[in-house]
């Protein structure tokens, strides 16, 4: 297994930490340590996104398994920092059901496009509401320092939602013709 592969799935094992620290905050007779930790696990997570992409890419090591694992990987960290976020009360439930079901329909188009053959990219709009959601679940996971971080990461998290509806509806009126295709 290449690096890049491993990174991602560094990402996937480190989403458990991130449930634990959040629902275990008082470890080793601390106040809120899982908290303080929290932020840190995701900031590790989400650049080892950056890092295994990178990679990959320069280093010629694009593969199959990476492919499935990566964006898996992703969506995994990002739905577990919008669950942990909406039980702790500072995102609202609807953040999360849009986010999610942009990812369920891109993944639906994505997986008809395959059965037909293609292969469809990630668009630039995508890739901006990945980078907007992921900075402003940072921030909004910095919540143990202060209501701040909270506020503004919920800002940017909000432009993050517009990005993933118009990302959204962008992707299905480019590839609307597989679905559209047997009506």
């Amino acid at each position: 297994m290449n690096l890049p592969n491993k990174l991602s799935l560094l990402r996937v094992l480190l989403i458990p930490f991130m449930i634990f620290f959040y629902f275990h905050p008082h470890l080793f007779g601390l106040d809120d340590f899982g908290y303080y930790v929290l932020p840190f696990i995701f900031i590790i997570a989400s650049l080892t996104d950056y890092v295994d992409g990178y990679l990959a890419r320069k280093l010629n090591l694009i593969t199959t398994f990476g492919k499935f694992v990566d964006p898996l990987a992703d969506k995994l960290l990002v739905m577990t920092a919008l669950i942990l976020l909406n039980a702790h009360g500072t995102l609202g439930y609807w953040v999360t059901i849009v986010i999610l079901a942009r990812e369920f329909i891109v993944t639906g188009i994505r997986l008809v496009a395959m059965s037909e053959g293609e292969v469809v990219a990630a668009s630039n709009l995508g890739k901006y509401k990945t980078a907007s959601t992921m900075l402003g679940l940072t921030l909004m996971l910095l919540f143990v320092f202060g209501d701040l971080f909270s506020q503004i990461g919920l800002y940017i998290v909000y432009v993050g939602v517009v990005f993933t509806v118009v990302s959204g509806v962008d992707y299905y009126l480019k590839n609307k013709e597989y679905i559209t295709k047997s009506i």
